[in-house]
């Protein structure tokens, strides 16, 4: 299944001067947050479901995200397009291993079906760098350092100012009190997204998490 790209018409783009703005005034528009998300009710919904965390909050992160429409946003060349979906494209480590491979699933199923899809897809792959039908600009590159948390993350360094592919990395969370804390990074490109779109996805995604049923 293909991902519908469609090109925008900036001349009446209600982004167009804050395109141009940060295309103009900036050598490097990429931009990364790290932030906290409370995991506590999460950790319960997936501890109650035998669910693997990381998948999960994959498909929480996947699932929020695509309701935003600043996140899908491409540039190709002078022209900017807008995609239907992103997919997840996400790093993951086979037992005995310490070298990751990239696993790219086009999957919109509910959480737990994405959880049991992502399991299968991963553990089948023999690749570490499968090849894709599908452009890396329509993804959302995920990681995760679940070995020790953090206050800050920078990526590695991209010099393409065309770079939209959001970049989601979280690490260990920490008990504070009676709450499960999460370090969550979110790079983006300033060009198509501002302050106010994280914002949009760092609470509708922990509102999505605490209302996700328990018993």
């Amino acid at each position: 299944m293909g991902i519908t790209v469609n090109r925008v018409d900036q001349t009446t783009w209600d982004r167009k001067e804050h395109f141009d703005f940060f295309s103009r005034e900036t050598d490097s528009p990429l931009y990364d947050v790290t932030t906290q998300i409370d995991v506590t009710h999460f950790y319960k919904y997936v501890k109650q479901h035998n669910l693997s965390f990381y998948y999960g909050l994959i498909a929480a992160t996947t699932k929020v995200m695509n309701q935003i429409e600043n996140f899908r946003y491409k540039i190709r060349g002078s022209e900017v397009y807008l995609a239907e979906r992103l997919i997840p494209s996400f790093t993951d480590l086979k037992p005995g291993s310490e070298l990751f491979h990239i696993v790219t699933l086009d999957f919109e199923g509910e959480l737990a079906a994405f959880v049991e899809e992502a399991t299968r897809v991963s553990a089948a792959q023999q690749s570490y760098f499968p090849t894709s039908e599908y452009e890396q600009d329509v993804m959302i590159q995920f990681s995760c350092l679940p070995w020790f948390s953090f206050t800050n993350l920078g990526n590695e360094l991209s010099l393409n100012r065309d770079d939209s592919i959001p970049k989601v990395t979280w690490g260990k969370f920490e008990k504070q009190g009676d709450r499960l804390l999460l370090p969550y990074s979110i790079q983006v490109n300033h060009r198509l997204v501002d302050g106010i779109h994280l914002g949009k996805l760092i609470n509708q995604l922990q509102l999505y998490l605490d209302t996700l049923p328990i018993e």
